[in-house]
C-alpha cells in the first residue's frame, strides 16, 4: 500500500502538537450519521453527539488497533492550557473491521468546545500481539505520546481530524 501524505495534519499543527512526525500506512475511515470526515473539516456539535464509526482498512483480522480521540485545544486554542482532552479510547479493533468490534476502554464524550474553534484528532495505533491496553487515569491533562508509549503502541498508522466551535442558538434552530 502506498503512504500516504501526513501534510494535513502539519498544516493542522496535529503533527507537533499531538504526535510526531509519521507516515501513514493505513487508512480509516470516519462518519458521523453517515457524513464522511476528512481532515480540517468544520462540524457542529449537534452533528458529533453521538459516536461515530470508525472503519480500520488495510490490514487482515490478525491485527488488532487501538483508536484515540482527543481534543487538544482545551480549554480554547489561544491558550489551550489543559490539553489534551480524552473523547473516546477504544481497543483490540481487528483490521479490516470497525469499532464496533472493538472493546471500549473509555466511552465516548459528545464534544461540546466553548471557547474557539477546537480541533477533534483521531489517532490509530497498531497494538503489539497480545498486549493490553491500560486505561489512562484521567480524561484530562491526557498526553497521546505519553498513552502510545506506557501502552507499547507502534507509531501512528493513521490520524484525522475535524474542526468544531460552539453552536450559537440560531445556528442549532436552522441548520
Amino acid at each position: 500500500m502506498s503512504s500516504r501524505s501526513s501534510e494535513p495534519l502539519v498544516v493542522g499543527r496535529v503533527i507537533g502538537e499531538v504526535l510526531d512526525p509519521f507516515t501513514p500506512s493505513m487508512k480509516m475511515v470516519i462518519t458521523y450519521k453517515n457524513k464522511l470526515i476528512f481532515n480540517g473539516h468544520e462540524l457542529y456539535p449537534s452533528a458529533i453527539g453521538k459516536e461515530p464509526l470508525v472503519k480500520v482498512q488495510g490490514e487482515d483480522l490478525r491485527s488488532l488497533f487501538t483508536l484515540v480521540m482527543t481534543d487538544p485545544d482545551v480549554p480554547g486554542p489561544s491558550d489551550p492550557y489543559l490539553r489534551e482532552h480524552l473523547h473516546w479510547i477504544v481497543t483490540d479493533i481487528p483490521g479490516t473491521t470497525d469499532t464496533t468490534y472493538g472493546r471500549v476502554l473509555v466511552s465516548y464524550e459528545s464534544p461540546k468546545p466553548s471557547i474557539g474553534i477546537h480541533r477533534f484528532v483521531f489517532v490509530l495505533f497498531k497494538q503489539k500481539k497480545n498486549k493490553s491496553v491500560n486505561p489512562p487515569l484521567s480524561r484530562v491533562h491526557f498526553n497521546t505520546r505519553r498513552f502510545a508509549n506506557d501502552n507499547d503502541l507502534s507509531q501512528p498508522v493513521d490520524a484525522v481530524y475535524f474542526n468544531a466551535q460552539r453552536e450559537t442558538a440560531a445556528r442549532k434552530r436552522y441548520s
